[in-house]
C-alpha cells in the first residue's frame, strides 16, 4: 500500500513530512513536491487521492515522498517493481542522478539485473550470504552473476 494516506491528495502525501515534522513552509514543500512529481511523471496527478491511482503511480508517489527531504541515505526495496519498463528506466536514471549530483546514497534491493545495472556497486546474496561483489555492474554482468547461482 506504500503507506499513503488514502483521504489526502498526492501533494499532501508528499508534503506531510517537511511541513509537519521538519516545520518547512508549506509553499516551499509544495514547490519541491511539484518538482518531484514532474520527475516521476505524475505532475498531472497532484490533486488525486491514492485510491484513484494505479499501483505504479502510488509507488512513484511514495518514492517522491521519500525524496522530498533530500535524505543522505535512501533505502529502496524493488523501487521499479510495479512500474512498466520505460517508467522504471526513467526512475532508475533519476535515482542515479540523485546519487551522483546530490551525493545521496541509494541502497536498493532488487531481483532485476537491469535495475542492478544502475548501481555503482552490487552485492549478490544467496541464503543471506554475499556470494558476489560487483564493482560497476551492468545488466549483463548481473545476469551472469545471478545465473551462476542457479548452476
Amino acid at each position: 500500500s506504500f503507506n499513503l494516506f488514502p483521504h489526502r491528495t498526492v501533494l499532501d502525501n508528499i508534503t506531510l513530512a517537511p511541513v509537519r515534522v521538519r516545520h518547512r513552509p508549506r509553499a516551499q514543500a509544495q514547490e519541491r513536491a511539484r518538482e518531484l512529481l514532474e520527475r516521476v511523471g505524475l505532475a498531472d496527478q497532484a490533486f488525486k487521492r491514492p485510491p484513484q491511482l494505479s499501483g505504479g503511480q502510488q509507488q512513484r508517489v511514495a518514492i517522491a515522498r521519500a525524496l522530498i527531504t533530500r535524505p543522505q541515505v535512501i533505502f529502496a526495496d524493488e523501487p521499479t517493481g510495479a512500474l512498466d519498463s520505460r517508467t522504471g528506466v526513467a526512475l532508475l536514471e533519476y535515482l542515479q542522478q540523485c546519487s551522483r549530483e546530490q551525493g545521496q546514497t541509494i541502497i536498493m534491493v532488487t531481483h532485476d539485473p537491469k535495475a542492478a545495472g544502475y548501481a555503482d556497486r552490487a552485492l549478490v546474496l544467496s541464503d543471506g550470504v554475499i556470494v558476489d561483489d560487483v564493482a560497476q555492474p551492468s545488466a549483463e554482468i548481473m545476469l551472469a552473476s545471478l545465473g551462476r547461482l542457479g548452476a
